[in-house]
């Protein structure tokens, strides 16, 4: 496995001016490394969908090379995105899915059969034209200049270690709620409008 940190360091000696969006745990890193903001797309809490924007930057802008740094869980939610990538063969496409294999900022949670899915293998047989998978930080340094020179749609699978960003839901601290009709008098208190 390899730090998350680690694939950004290695990552941008290669970036050139690429549009680069990232995502899951991961991605809270990348704004720490990245060189060039007004080329970064934040697609914050957008789970399950960050492989289809990104895919549909690449389309509306062939002329720009367009990198998602994904997050696994996020893919899952969405898995005919691979379908319809490799459908449309976006040569300016470069999919990292950087793979904890669990649900990092909800808790910690497996992800279901996460030490056997080869999402690499999945984006070869939807045919993206070239796919990789890395779980040693040397061979990934080796790889990347040559992997950003390639046509697209490119997949790169990497095994990061996990991030756990929170605990799960039900074991968080909670607010104590309120009624809707104690918000609103509350509120209309604080306005100043009558209650009659």
């Amino acid at each position: 496995m390899i730090e998350a940190t680690d694939v950004f360091e290695a990552f941008l000696p290669h970036r050139g001016d690429a549009i680069v969006s990232a995502t899951g745990t991961a991605g809270s890193h990348w704004r720490d490394f990245s060189t060039n903001v007004n080329r970064d797309i934040s697609l914050g809490g957008a789970m399950g969908h960050t492989a289809p924007a990104a895919f549909g930057l690449a389309m509306g802008l062939p002329d720009e090379k367009v990198v998602l740094f994904d997050a696994e869980g996020s893919l899952l939610m969405n898995l005919g995105v691979l379908a319809t990538v490799a459908g449309k063969k976006p040569a300016n496409f470069f999919h990292f899915l950087l793979d904890n294999e669990c649900y990092a900022t909800t808790g910690g949670q497996p992800v279901p059969n996460s030490s056997e899915i080869n999402y690499a293998g999945m984006a070869r047989e939807a045919g993206y034209a070239s796919t990789y998978e890395f779980d040693d930080l040397e061979e990934l340094v080796t790889n990347l200049e040559s992997i950003m020179k390639e046509t697209g749609p490119v997949f790169v699978a990497i095994k990061v270690y996990p991030e756990v960003q929170n605990l799960p839901i039900a074991l968080r601290t909670r607010r104590p709620s309120r009624s809707r009709m104690e918000t609103i008098v509350d509120l209309q208190q604080e306005l100043g409008i009558s209650a009659e």
